[in-house]
């Protein structure tokens, strides 16, 4: 068996013990130590890649931000801004034909501000938004799929853990990224919104009914989200004007976020600990993905796969917008099985010299940017993409009540909208780079 050959049946056999629940990070690990003695024949280099690899990989200073932007999540979850989010975005928009719904989604795009995680928003706001749906007399699968859906505003709204790993792994700006997600981010949230107030139209018996708050009670619902525009324009503004590192600005986040969490009575000794702890558990979590990452994707380096394939795609002369469409495609597959975490740090090593190698009319940085975004985007559409996306599971964990079928009947509107948004982006890359 050839280099290339064992390069190719290492997918199978990676995406074989996904589907038998070994966790990602080491089933890349696994695949990519096996594969690498199976291409050298001896395992010594190895061993000597590894008594390196792990510092190399880790002590990477960027990646510094992660855990701060975890902790940032987990102070604001504990603080009660995703309650106050959901609060000021029903008192105004709750009056509305499905209002409270799109209230949730209003939310997870504020939680997603100052969270940086899918997962963690769409579990969120689950739990804050889930009762008053419920009460409110929504249907199911109407609620279930709107908090999923949301849910995936938590890294297309920067700031983005997803990004700042694909901002490592493809050697760009940070802050240009985070600029270039915020308007196709309030894209997705407006056409979810949008969303829902067809699907209400279409289905009345969908959605129930919830009174016109006067102004005098608005107001201090609206007054009482301060505290996440305050750390938003902080850690995001703070970053573009630059004034803070990335790093820097997700420090000053989590200490804001952490003292806010604190005044709210949302945060003492016992609580805290917690955090840290749930925080060092993710952080964890995501270094060993990487250093799994890291030793698969030496290991195609090794087959040489990456680099035949680019010269293959390029010698067929192929279209380069065909290249992109099939690579937003598999992503989109991709996602129904993994994260989108574990989708970037593995397959950006692979894709990204094959894009790279042809024209798109444009200067490499705004490419490498576009197409940042636009893999960020349809690695979340996957995340909500049946039968198996982790989004729905996510929420259908959370409301075991809504049978899973109906869930995803709701959730086919949201990701027609998404690929919609996705055939806008990709013909028109100036949305995503203009502001850059």
């Amino acid at each position: 068996m050839s280099n290339i050959e064992i390069g190719l049946w290492s997918f199978p056999v990676l995406i074989l013990l996904i589907f038998l629940r070994v966790p990602i990070g080491a089933a890349m690990l696994g695949t990519g130590m096996v594969g690498t003695f199976l291409v050298l024949d001896r395992w010594t280099p190895i061993l000597a890649q590894m008594k390196a690899l792990a510092w190399n990989t880790n002590a990477n200073y960027s990646l510094s931000i992660i855990p701060l932007f975890l902790l940032m999540g987990q102070f604001a979850a504990r603080g009660g801004m995703s309650q106050a989010l959901f609060n000021a975005a029903a008192a105004v928009l709750g009056h509305r034909k499905g209002g409270v719904a799109m209230a949730a989604v209003g939310a997870s795009a504020g939680f997603g501000s100052i969270c940086g995680s899918s997962l963690a928003t769409a579990a969120t706001m689950a739990q804050v938004a889930l009762p008053e749906l419920k009460r409110k007399g929504y249907a199911g699968g109407l609620a279930t799929a709107s908090l999923a859906a949301g849910g995936t505003l938590g890294i297309l709204i920067p700031p983005s853990v997803v990004l700042v790993i694909y901002a490592i792994l493809a050697e760009q700006n940070i802050a240009k990224l985070f600029l270039a997600a915020f308007v196709p981010g309030i894209i997705a949230a407006i056409s979810y919104l949008i969303v829902i107030a067809i699907y209400v139209r279409l289905y009345p018996e969908s959605a129930g009914h919830s009174p016109r708050l006067p102004w005098r009670d608005r107001i201090p619902a609206l007054l009482a989200v301060w505290p996440v525009a305050a750390i938003f324009l902080a850690v995001v503004g703070g970053i573009y004007l630059g004034w803070f590192t990335p790093t820097q600005a997700a420090a000053i986040g989590a200490i804001g976020t952490g003292f806010i969490a604190w005044i709210n009575g949302g945060l003492d000794p016992k609580s805290l600990l917690a955090c840290f702890k749930e925080t060092a558990i993710s952080t964890g979590m995501i270094f060993f993905i990487i250093l799994g990452a890291s030793v698969f994707n030496s290991f195609l380096a090794f087959s040489r796969l990456p680099q035949v394939g680019a010269e293959w795609v390029t010698a067929q002369g192929f279209d380069p917008m065909t290249v992109l469409v099939i690579i937003l495609a598999l992503y989109i597959v991709f996602g129904c099985i993994m994260d989108s975490l574990s989708m970037i740090v593995l397959t950006i090593p692979i894709f990204f010299p094959i894009v790279t190698a042809m024209d798109f009319g444009m200067s490499p940085e705004h490419f490498a940017i576009w197409f940042g975004i636009l893999v960020l985007m349809v690695a979340e559409i996957g995340m909500i993409t049946p039968p198996v996306g982790l989004n729905l599971f996510i929420i259908s964990a959370m409301a075991r009540d809504v049978p899973i079928k109906e869930t995803y009947k709701a959730i086919v509107p949201f990701v027609s909208a998404d690929l919609i948004r996705i055939t806008i982006l990709t013909a028109f890359p100036i949305i995503s780079i203009f502001l850059v």
